[in-house]
This record gives C-alpha cells, structure tokens and sequence, in this order.
C-alpha cells in the first residue's frame, strides 16, 4: 500500500493516519508537535505548509524528508 500524505490535510489527520509523520515533522524543526496537547489543539488546524511558513522551514526539504520515507506527497 503506498502511503500519501496530502499536504491540505491537517497535521492532526496526517497523525490519526500516520503517526510516524510526528516524528519525520520533529526531526525537521517542527519541535512543538510533540508538547503533550499540541496536536490536538493546534494540529486540528495546522497544515505542513503553514507550520512551514510559520517556522520558516524549507518545503522542498520537507518534501525530500516524506519521500526519503516512501511516502508519496501531494500539495
């Protein structure tokens, strides 16, 4: 089964779908995911591009870093 991860979901669905994204997102800067709540509260709004923004992370390192990991993104 290929895994797609669909970047206009919100960080909390891509985590109820996979739950190893919270760990691929904290080793690229996205730290706050795992504060206990943080992704029941804002991750129920949050998408990867916005945290990206937000945190002024690279999308194309985020990008290499779901595909390194097999997972196929779709923005």
């Amino acid at each position: 089964m290929e895994k797609v991860v669909d970047f206009n979901k919100s960080v909390f669905e891509l985590a109820k779908e996979y739950p190893e994204i919270v760990d691929i997102l904290s080793n690229l800067g996205f730290s706050d995911i795992t504060k206990p709540g943080m992704l029941n509260t804002a991750g129920r709004f949050m998408t990867i591009p916005r945290g990206a923004k937000m945190k002024n992370i690279d999308m194309e390192k985020i990008i290499k870093a779901f595909s390194d990991k097999s997972y196929k993104v779709i923005l």
